[in-house]
């Protein structure tokens, strides 16, 4: 990989957010990887996009996965070899998004909630590509899985996603980036860990954005989350009083801990009446 900045976003004791380079931080990251500050320093998601969007079936696990669980199989095989992927609008206007150390959400009316540890890539405008950071497309298996035409509720909802902690800037778009995630309990204890590499990925990050951009006024700042390859296995559920924690070498380790959506909403709501 090219050697870029990191930015981070971040609001100091005045409480105003701000955007830096790592290295000219008013104050030093208590670690490196999470780039947690000091208080009364809060680490912001890096990024506000005004839309996030998410790719689905780019990588072979991601694809098998979802035949596993689905009860219409040729729809995930048939778009894993088709020319165009398949592309999903996960959150506009950063109602669904929370950045390091913020909780996501689990829908309350699903069985079976897992999140999926993406890179995600900052557009600039007409879809240049800008940077890089970590992404967590929290998705709804059971939901998705009774019925395709179900995915923008397996998809998008309080809490759905995360993003950080922080973006890369880099002139490598040739890059192999290893993502590695952990789950873990309340009490902290390892209930899944696994690792891939976007070298796994069957299409390109100019590919895909190429086909997210085509008839679509993606807005400059908006994030594309490039799809999964690493899945749970099938008897395991994301709930309420886990932390899921991602890694990706160069950019950092995005934690977040999880609770129900339904809270996210109440909370949400309280917030908004108080504005």
């Amino acid at each position: 990989m090219s050697a870029g900045r990191r930015l981070v976003r971040f609001r100091g004791p005045d409480g105003e957010p701000r955007t830096a380079a790592v290295e000219e931080l008013p104050v030093e990251p208590i670690d490196d990887e999470t780039l947690e500050l000091p208080p009364p320093y809060t680490l912001l998601a890096p990024v506000t996009p005004p839309e996030v969007w998410a790719a689905g079936v780019t990588y072979r696990r991601s694809r098998d996965a979802r035949v596993e669980e689905s009860a219409v199989e040729d729809v995930y095989s048939l778009v894993y070899d088709a020319e165009r992927p398949e592309l999903f609008l996960k959150d506009a206007g950063g109602r669904r998004t929370v950045g390091p150390g913020e909780p996501v959400g689990v829908r309350s009316d699903s069985q079976w909630n897992v999140p999926e540890p993406e890179i995600g890539l900052v557009l600039g405008a007409g879809g240049a590509l800008a940077g890089v950071t970590i992404g967590n497309d929290v998705s709804s298996r059971s939901i998705e899985g009774a019925n395709p035409l179900y995915l923008p509720q397996a998809k998008i909802y309080a809490g759905a996603c995360a993003l950080g902690p922080a973006v890369l800037e880099t002139d490598d778009w040739s890059l192999e980036l290893r993502i590695e995630m952990r789950i873990l309990s309340a009490t902290g204890e390892g209930l899944f860990a696994g690792e891939t590499s976007t070298a796994n990925m069957r299409r390109s990050f100019d590919e895909l954005v190429s086909w997210l951009v085509r008839d679509n006024p993606v807005p400059p700042g908006s994030v594309l989350l490039t799809g999964t390859g690493l899945v749970p296995p099938s008897d395991f559920t994301l709930e309420p009083g886990h932390a899921v924690e991602i890694r990706v070498p160069g950019i950092g380790l995005l934690r977040n801990p999880v609770v129900s959506a339904t809270r996210l909403v109440s909370e949400h709501a309280r917030s908004e009446a108080h504005v």
